[in-house]
């Protein structure tokens, strides 16, 4: 890709108009444009690895000092020089400025060469016309001209020769002097205006274009008036500038002004001047487009006019420090609300307008609509989210895949050894009883499970309304016979109308893996207690599991109680994941979980369920 951007770039520098050469630190030529070329009379094949210094073949010490001095600045200079070819002395401008490749490491110079040659000429030829109309009163500084109608002789003085390109002792007829002005609308105003000015007395000054004697077309502003004896107009007086230069730099003026304006119109981001009451003074189409109006409805109008009013307010604030700090905006992220609620999401600049004085009299805004980019980023947040959740739920998924069912093994596998020893035929059927409630309560869970899998393809979570009371039930017997094997007693004090918002197969996995917490970390000095509660709150249920085992030491491990694979105490049976998966399946339902605990007194657990589905 980087070789295709190279062989571009050469490629576009090789048809710059303007005529361009890169040269390298030790001054010789490393690239250059067709029209460098062409200035140098060279070959592309001669023109490699030769040294500037040597091309710009100036003799003169000083210049070669100074062509050397621009060779090294690290900035922006300009430089005039001359060429010898076979037409004699050639005038060039050459501006250089450094070459940097992409980490800002200075390659070389960057040279654009121009031919001024007809500049110098008419820089000297002004020189001269200027050192004349110093030494003249106030109206030979602009030519003069006198026509007289009873000799028909018309007088040009010297500076009307010099604009027209004659000699000295060039004496013109009328229709000499008229025949000047190019062929056209020129030449017929001018005999219109010449006529009228004779026969109605009419006066005039109006700007033509005439063609000198050498064949150059020149603006010229022309005025006459008539001047009358006795009642009768006996003579024409007028005055005769070169404004050549003047209507050529207006003209430029005017192409520069309307490229401008049709840059600024057809850009594809909102653009907009403001004078220093915050009053729009232009607006580009884009502005118009987005606002909903033409620019006369929007001109002289501030932002309290257009946008809701907290919104002009941090705009109108913006405005006035551009224009006291004199530090531009760039590229801020704003929100624009409109009268009718529309908000958009924009990247706003404001720059200082600054005037000749140096005082700043208003700002130029523009506003990039950058909405389709944030909802962008909010669809990609909201996928990294989804993501995020659908990794904890498989997480949590086989986690509880694990860890429940290896618990549903455990009692079946104590039951059936509690049947195998059992001699007692009722003792068996009440054993045989519970084999079938686990067995119920297996598939139950493989149900739950099941359902897991399918509501993990979705972000919310497929919540219902379950009665705490009866799935702690349903857990005991799931659990019957460790709780029976270590003779612990469980006092289930929830109230039986107790709803609460739960996957189902995170409640089992809840209540399941705190109470065979508390077998596992019991006190063997004394006889196991468990007591559940459950209280209704504002916003949910706080279901509590207190116990009266070993206890946590808080100050220790506080802050490892729910991590991975973190145990506190020498229990063989301990792996470390029953408190990390609640903890994951609780906030994943937007509940929470904390603890309190006490050495050699117990623990409780404290579940919050949030009530939104």
């Amino acid at each position: 890709m980087k070789t295709i951007e190279k062989v571009h770039s050469r490629y576009l520098l090789k048809q710059l108009p303007k005529a361009t050469v890169l040269v390298n630190k030790n001054h010789e030529v490393f690239d250059f444009s067709d029209s460098w070329l062409t200035i140098f009379n060279l070959n592309a094949n001669d023109a490699k690895g030769v040294s500037i210094l040597q091309l710009f073949n100036n003799d003169n010490n000083s210049d070669q000092k100074q062509l050397k001095n621009c060779l090294l600045e690290n900035g922006t200079t300009t430089l005039r020089h001359k060429k010898q070819n076979n037409q004699g002395e050639q005038w060039l401008e050459s501006m250089f400025a450094p070459w940097f490749d992409e980490k800002e490491n200075v390659l070389g110079t960057i040279i654009q060469t121009t031919d001024i040659s007809e500049e110098i000429k008419k820089e000297q030829e002004l020189k001269r016309i200027k050192t004349l109309l110093q030494a003249k009163s106030e109206i030979a500084k602009v030519g003069s001209w006198e026509y007289t109608l009873a000799t028909e002789k018309l007088i040009w003085c010297e500076v009307t020769k010099r604009i027209h390109h004659v000699d000295d002792d060039f004496e013109p007829s009328v229709n000499e002097g008229i025949e000047f002005y190019k062929q056209g609308y020129s030449r017929n105003k001018i005999s219109m205006l010449f006529h009228k000015a004779i026969q109605d007395g009419i006066a005039f000054n109006e700007r033509l274009i005439i063609l000198t004697a050498t064949g150059e077309e020149r603006w010229v502003m022309a005025g006459g008036k008539p001047i009358y004896e006795n009642g009768e107009i006996t003579k024409l007086l007028g005055t005769f500038q070169d404004i050549h230069d003047q209507v050529i730099a207006e003209t430029k003026i005017k192409e520069s002004k309307q490229l401008l304006t049709t840059l600024i119109e057809n850009l594809p981001i909102n653009v907009f001047l403001k004078d220093k009451d915050s009053k729009k003074i232009l607006v580009n189409r884009s502005e118009c487009e987005y606002i909903g109006a033409d620019a006369d409805e929007i001109l002289g109008k501030t932002d309290f006019d257009l946008y809701d009013k907290e919104v002009a307010q941090i705009s109108r604030d913006e405005d006035l420090e551009v224009m006291r700090t004199f530090k531009s905006i760039l590229g801020k992220e704003t929100i624009s609300v409109k009268k009718d609620g529309t908000t958009t999401n924009f990247l706003t600049s404001k720059i200082p307008l600054v005037n000749l004085e140096g005082q700043a009299y208003g700002i130029i805004g523009m506003s990039m609509d950058i909405t389709h980019i944030k909802q962008k980023e909010d669809e990609l947040r909201n996928l990294i989210n989804i993501t995020a959740v659908q990794n904890k739920k498989l997480v949590n998924f086989a986690h509880i895949v694990s860890h429940n069912l290896r618990s549903h093994t455990a009692n079946f596998s104590m039951l059936l050894d509690f049947l195998v020893k059992e001699n007692d035929e009722k003792e068996k059927e009440r054993i045989m009883e519970m084999l079938l409630h686990a067995s119920d309560n297996l598939l139950e869970t493989l149900e739950n499970l099941n359902e897991v899998v399918e509501i993990s393809t979705n972000i919310n979570l497929d919540k219902k309304s379950l009665n705490l009371n009866e799935s702690i039930i349903k857990v005991q017997q799931n659990l019957s016979a460790l709780l029976q094997n270590n003779q612990v007693e469980v006092i289930n004090a929830v109230s039986k109308d107790i709803n609460v918002m739960c996957v189902p197969a995170y409640l089992e996995s809840i209540i399941l893996n705190l109470l065979t917490n508390a077998v596992k970390y019991k006190d063997p000095n004394r006889k196991t207690k468990i007591e559940l509660r459950a209280e209704k709150q504002d916003k949910g249920v706080l279901f509590r599991i207190s116990d009266n085992g070993l206890g946590i030491d808080l100050t220790r491990y506080g802050g490892k109680i729910f991590g991975m694979y973190k145990t506190f105490h020498n229990n063989k049976d301990a792996r470390g994941l029953g408190l990390y998966i609640i903890k994951n399946q609780i906030e994943a339902m937007g509940g929470n979980i904390s603890l309190k605990s006490e050495v050699g007194k117990g623990t409780t657990f404290n579940v919050f369920f949030n009530d939104q589905s």
